[in-house]
């Protein structure tokens, strides 16, 4: 009994401290529980620039999302089999989570993490539901339902002026989750899925996009370009 207890408890250490168990926990749930297709990023490698400390371990040495993205495998081998999944972080148990957006997989909008903060005020002010909203220490991104590219791009042509800023993780795109900790810094939830949701709800993404483009319009710098 001791023996459990104590494994059970070590378990429990890791997931706090976002360790290799969590990123295996959240990937089976991300997969499993909500059928949200995900993959490992690249990772990090050690070394680079001596402010960091760390360097991305794809053959690129300016890459500007450093360990978060994919490389091998590739986007197209997104998955929600548990089989799959958990042969990923067994091999890999460090590796970056991803889920690939689009699809019947949510998509997402991001900006930069203050204009992302005002956005969230001005949103719940009017009372809007949210989903899952992901931060890094640069940037901020709001999960939507699945949008096409076309009915993005209608809704974007009335705007006057749209940040380049904003960012549109739809089809062919991908998103880092918690806990995954990447060069940039650590990826966490600013607003969790509710505990033991069979599936996070999600808005559409009429509902967010105008308060998002507002906030990143009016952001200091107009909401300038900054790495993920």
């Amino acid at each position: 009994m001791r023996e459990i207890l104590g494994r059970r408890l070590q378990r429990l250490r890791l997931v706090r401290r976002g360790g290799p168990s969590a990123l295996l926990d959240a990937a089976l749930t991300c997969a499993t529980a909500w059928q949200w297709p995900v993959l490992p990023g690249v990772g990090l490698a050690p070394g680079g620039p001596a402010a960091r400390g760390v360097r991305c371990a794809c053959p690129d040495p300016d890459c500007v999302v450093p360990g978060a993205h994919p490389l091998d495998p590739g986007l197209l081998a997104a998955s929600t089999d548990a089989r799959m999944v958990r042969w990923w972080w067994t091999n890999r148990p460090a590796a970056p989570l991803l889920l690939a957006t689009g699809g019947r997989a949510p998509c997402a909008v991001s900006l930069p993490l203050g204009a992302g903060a005002g956005a969230l005020t001005r949103l719940d002010r009017m009372g809007m539901r949210l989903g899952p909203v992901v931060a890094t220490p640069t940037r901020m991104a709001l999960l939507v339902a699945p949008y096409s590219m076309e009915r993005l791009g209608e809704l974007l042509f009335v705007k006057d002026r749209v940040p380049s800023s904003l960012r549109f993780h739809g089809e062919g795109g991908y998103l880092p989750l918690p806990p995954t900790a990447a060069g940039n810094g650590p990826v966490r939830w600013e607003r969790a899925p509710l505990a033991g949701s069979a599936r996070p709800w999600l808005p559409d993404v009429e509902a967010v996009v105008d308060a998002l483009v507002e906030a990143s319009t009016s952001a200091p710098g107009g909401g300038s370009r900054l790495a993920y």
